[in-house]
């Protein structure tokens, strides 16, 4: 089958030839990101491939569907950036991978938590220019903290684990209770409890209308005074603005994301030479407890294996008229 895979890396490549030895579909790499300017790209491919940041709307819906693309497939577990409605009354299929490694973004979102508070980001820098000092470089034990799981699926329940192996107490929050979280020794919170006790509040819900900015000022208000917030979710989980207040009122103690709710204008690119014309961003990053990676949490060996092959196989399976057993459906 042929595919149009947007927002390709050269890293991704790899991964992807080496799936597709067992597939044996014709990939065709494609730089830039889908949107309404570069869908004409897609035309004569039956599927299509893409990633967190491309926009396909009700446009470029339609666009795809009159150029011949029956299936629409995402390497990622969130499909946020898709209308759902429009693909459905269009007939276009829609596959996502369910999970591939929540070992990879858990891990990454303790990557956080552990520099943000021992400020090894700053130490670096420091030790590079044979400053040694120690000043300002104070951290707190994790032993003992109240660490706040906000979304209790594969990769909180991964989170949790290793927290607790740090001697934390864990608390959960998520609206469908599970019982994997439950097994672990953890508990899920009561109301306001993770406002009056998380001392590290971390985010591992998907992007949905009710969690929307589910980080705000008023949820900020609540929030324990020098908490640390990590976000290794959607950037949209968290209200940008309100969380620039509570840093430079001190109310949020440090800051370690993954994501950023305007991601898609800088994230992916090397803009290194380049002005960031994002006020908010730039505003963001100039704080000194703040850490801001490149949505890379799930860049390991082992999930871009699985995110390939399972991406790959689905394709396979929609060629083929088998079931689909990642597909993406309304409601």
């Amino acid at each position: 089958m042929d595919v149009a895979i947007f927002s390709s890396t050269p890293y991704e490549r790899q991964y992807l030839d080496e799936a597709n030895k067992a597939e044996n579909h014709t990939l065709k790499y494609i730089d830039v990101s889908l949107n309404r300017d570069t869908v004409g790209l897609a035309e004569g491919s039956g599927a299509v491939c893409i990633f967190v940041n491309d926009k396909v709307d009700a446009d470029v819906l339609e666009a795809l569907k009159q150029g011949g693309t029956r299936l629409l497939a995402l390497r990622c577990t969130g499909f946020n950036n898709v209308d759902l409605e429009t693909a459905a009354r269009l007939g276009l299929k829609v596959v996502r991978v369910v999970t591939y490694s929540p070992n990879s973004v858990a891990e990454h979102a303790v990557a956080l938590l552990l520099a943000v508070n021992r400020k090894v980001h700053r130490a670096y820098n420091r030790t590079r220019d044979s400053n040694f000092s120690l000043d300002g470089l104070i951290g707190f034990d994790l032993y003992g903290k109240t660490v706040a799981v906000v979304g209790t699926g594969k990769i909180g329940c991964v989170f949790a684990k290793i927290m607790l192996g740090f001697g934390c107490k864990v608390i959960g929050y998520d609206p469908y209770p599970s019982e994997e979280f439950l097994a672990l020794d953890a508990r899920y919170a009561t109301p306001g409890e993770i406002g009056e006790r998380a001392d590290i509040i971390s985010l591992h819900c998907p992007l949905t209308p009710a969690t929307h900015h589910i980080i705000n000022v008023e949820t900020l208000k609540r929030a324990k005074r020098g908490a640390l917030l990590i976000n290794t979710s959607r950037g949209a989980l968290i209200d940008t603005a309100a969380v620039i207040a509570a840093l430079k009122s001190g109310q949020l103690g440090g800051l370690g994301i993954d994501v950023y709710e305007q991601e898609a204008s800088l994230f992916f690119r090397d803009l290194s030479s380049e002005i960031i014309a994002d006020d908010v961003f730039q505003r963001l990053v100039s704080f000194p407890n703040v850490i801001v990676t490149g949505h890379q949490a799930y860049l390991t060996r082992e999930a871009l294996t699985t995110i390939c092959e399972t991406t790959l196989k689905s394709i396979t399976a929609f060629e083929k008229n088998e079931p689909l057993e990642n597909e993406v459906n309304v409601g």
